[in-house]
């Protein structure tokens, strides 16, 4: 059997709500699903636990970790967020003021890592930005657009356009202009910046929920997925989108990752990473799984089927025919659903070569693609 592009796997906790790597990527950071923040570095032949960040109330949500400023930004459940710096063998909390009502479920760090955005459960954005003179961390709120939570975020390499997705379906462009933090002219297609909060565009391709966003490197390409087992790509979506629904045969997705400008890698409820590619004529199809699978299609199906079944009516397996192991439908690294992923290292011509994944079985793996994918750039 081929080696498995799954090059390393690390049981943290019973379940992992999300993670995020150091700049130089000897330490991790991930929620154990409450309200902690534990921060491990890797010494010689074993990971060892260096700090516990517990300023949260609730479970934490979402977690980046800036690659220049070196800054850890929180957010929970509590509807708070903070900003962790490192000071000496510390790492010291600035809360941040989100004037939200319902739960903080997702952050980001902008590119130039002056602004992160926050999304809620309260069908509102939040930007944050950091003002010298008060010393504290601000933020403005995109309001009355969403329907519903916002449950992913992304950050378009201008620094200024931001995409979310929404419980309400749909995937939306926005402004995030801020005088004083942005620079005129920051879009190269426009003369004009947009005002904050003005939005660029809506997407009404999914029915369902719609998890995941994320922009290509150029910023040409959009990609999101939806609840339905579709991922969808969106080019030119400032001036005239172009859309492709690609249906899966699968279970749904959660998160995406463009790893170069026409590969995508998906994650979610298969267990799974995903390979999704464009051709030279810019149409997406699924390449194939990335981990190996053990189970034959037939029997994979099979398993799927008989537990979803015994999950739903709240039965064991005993007494079937199928013979696949019911908590491994996929014989992967991962045994449940894949909540997160991050990228890890970049090649000299920008395309992502690792990235890692967590998910609810509480492991953090470590992908190689550059010896097991070609990498369509």
């Amino acid at each position: 059997m081929a080696a498995t592009a799954a090059v390393a796997i690390h049981q943290f906790a019973e379940c992992i709500t999300c993670h995020a790597w150091s700049p130089d990527q000897s330490m991790i950071a991930f929620c154990p699903n409450n309200n902690e923040v534990h921060i491990y570095k890797f010494f010689t032949d074993k990971w060892e636990k260096l700090h516990v960040l517990s300023k949260h109330d609730q479970i934490v949500s979402g977690i980046d970790w800036s690659r220049s400023s070196n800054k850890i930004v929180t957010v929970s459940h509590d509807r708070n967020s903070y900003v962790w710096t490192q000071d000496g063998s510390d790492w010291v909390p600035t809360l941040v003021i989100l004037k939200l009502n319902r739960a903080a479920l997702c952050v980001q760090w902008s590119p130039k890592e002056n602004k992160f955005a926050v999304g809620s459960g309260a069908k509102s954005v939040c930007v944050c930005y950091y003002e010298q003179e008060n010393n504290w961390w601000i933020s403005k709120v995109i309001r009355k657009r969403h329907e519903s939570s916002v449950t992913s975020i992304t950050w378009h390499p201008n620094n200024v356009y931001l995409a979310t997705a929404s419980t309400d379906g749909k995937c939306r462009v926005f402004s995030t202009f801020i005088k004083g933090v942005d620079k005129r002219g920051s879009q190269s297609s426009t003369s004009t910046d947009p005002k904050f909060g003005e939005q660029i565009a809506q997407l009404d391709l999914s029915s369902t929920w719609a998890f995941g966003v994320r922009w290509s490197p150029s910023g040409k390409t959009l990609a999101y997925a939806g609840h339905n087992s579709m991922i969808y790509f969106v080019d030119e979506v400032e001036s005239a989108p172009a859309a492709q629904n690609l249906t899966l045969r699968d279970l749904p997705l959660r998160d995406v990752l463009f790893v170069s400008e026409r590969m995508v890698i998906g994650v979610g409820f298969d267990c799974n990473p995903m390979i999704f590619a464009a051709d030279e004529t810019g149409l997406w199809s699924f390449v194939r799984f990335l981990d190996e699978r053990k189970a034959t299609p037939s029997t994979s199906k099979a398993s799927q089927l008989s537990e979803a079944l015994g999950k739903l009516y709240g039965q064991s397996k005993q007494g079937t025919s199928d013979t696949v192991e019911p908590s491994k439908p996929r014989g992967g690294a991962h045994e449940n659903c894949i909540t997160c992923i991050v990228p890890l290292t970049k090649g000299r011509d920008g395309t992502i070569k690792r990235f890692s994944t967590s998910g609810l079985d509480g492991k953090i793996v470590v992908w190689d693609l550059e010896n097991h994918v070609a990498i369509a750039k």
